[in-house]
Order: structure tokens, then sequence, then C-alpha cells
């Protein structure tokens, strides 16, 4: 399945970070991660919603800070 990640800025604004085909076993894992690793950067999983149009998972996210907190 095609897995879009979105990261919210602290801003507010939204901005695509990662799109590409993502295994079973990857999407299975959804159900017990509450965090990602991403290009060397971590981050909080928001929210997600299943586009059906698109065929495509959309996961929110918001970076982590070094300190281990997320940006309000």
């Amino acid at each position: 399945m095609r897995v879009l990640i979105t990261e919210k800025k602290e801003d507010g604004r939204l901005e695509a970070i990662d799109r590409r085909d993502w295994t079973e076993d990857m999407l299975a894992a959804l159900q017990h991660a509450n965090y990602i690793l991403l290009n060397g950067q971590e981050y909080e999983m928001l929210e997600g919603r299943l586009n059906v149009n698109d065929a495509t998972m959309e996961i929110l996210v918001a970076p982590v800070s070094e300190s281990g907190s997320v940006p309000q």
C-alpha cells in the first residue's frame, strides 16, 4: 500500500516528506508504534487516515526534538 507521511511544522503548515509503498508487515507494525524514524529524524505519529480514492494511507507526524519532546 502507498503511504504518504506529512509533517506538521511548528507554524502549522503541512509538508509531505515521504511517499512510498509499504509492505504488509510495515503497515501491521503501525498498530504497535507511536514513533517512526525517517532519514535520521524521529517523528511522533499524530494521526492517520485512509484515503480510499487514492488507495493511500496518510500519516500526520511531528518532529521530536533532541530533548525528546514534540514542538507545540
